[in-house]
């Protein structure tokens, strides 16, 4: 059976993602953490949609987290037609008095298991000559943003890796998008390395978009086969001049204005 793989799908873009595509008759393979949420998500789908959605509990800032999702869809016999590698975490703060340890396993869950799932389930759909991967990055991936200086260099990885990956993939039928979404409301700024002063004092007054919206323009853009899109109006035209200016300039004025509203 094909299925649409969706990870970080137990609230916010992957749950509303999740939605959408189960009212457009996608049968779901969904990934979380939070076995009780996807069971019930899986349940409510099911009975409104009609369509098969199975989910599999895992934790993607584990390094072999990957492959336990990968060898699960084959003793199911899962057919993952498209993969969307939407989970990950950020966090806020001085670099130097973050912790270790979470720093790290951001990057295993943003950068090293969304490589590992691309590297898992490429070659089957390469072979059918059909499917298509949607990794999410940020509107983040477009700057250096200090004070929340390792979860952007992590969405700048997502982003170059996969404008290569799309071209690589080009000529054996493979539609990759990259889609970066800006300020959504969910609970990501929640998140424990982002529930400080640091990380409130940057959404502050931001433009935001729900996770619905989000996640309908991320369906529209897929279904118009587009290697591309910044999530929001505002964010794309905000993608667009900050790409214009060198990298040092606009490090230099997020890291001014972030001290002065923290006062430091």
């Amino acid at each position: 059976m094909k299925v649409t793989l969706i990870t970080g799908a137990s609230g916010g873009i992957g749950e509303a993602l999740a939605c959408q595509l189960a009212a457009k008759k996608h049968n779901l393979l969904l990934v979380a953490r939070n076995t009780q949420k996807l069971k019930a998500l899986c349940e409510v789908l099911s009975e409104r949609y009609g369509i098969t959605a199975q989910y599999i509990a895992a934790d993607l800032s584990k390094a072999d987290a990957a492959r336990v999702v990968f060898d699960e869809t084959r003793m199911r016999n899962l057919l993952v037609n498209v993969l969307v590698n939407n989970a990950g975490i950020g966090s806020s703060g001085e670099f130097i008095k973050n912790n270790l340890e979470a720093e790290l396993a951001m990057l295993q869950l943003n950068n090293a298991s969304m490589v590992a799932l691309c590297h898992l389930f490429l070659p089957d759909m390469v072979q059918r000559k059909e499917g298509s991967i949607i990794n999410v990055a940020s509107l983040a991936a477009f700057f250096p943003s200090p004070y929340m200086s390792v979860y952007a260099a992590s969405k700048v990885f997502v982003r170059s890796f996969t404008e290569a990956l799309t071209e690589e993939c080009k000529p054996q039928g493979i539609n990759v998008m990259l889609f970066s979404p800006g300020f959504t409301s969910t609970d990501f700024m929640n998140s424990p390395g982002n529930d400080n002063a640091w990380g409130k004092t940057l959404t502050a007054g931001a433009y935001t978009q729900t996770p619905q919206q989000v996640a309908k323009e991320m369906v529209e853009a897929w279904q118009k086969k587009k290697t591309f899109h910044v999530s929001g109006l505002l964010n794309a035209f905000f993608a667009n001049i900050l790409g214009i200016l060198p990298n040092a300039m606009v490090a230099r004025m997020f890291a001014n204005s972030k001290r002065k509203k923290m006062n430091v």
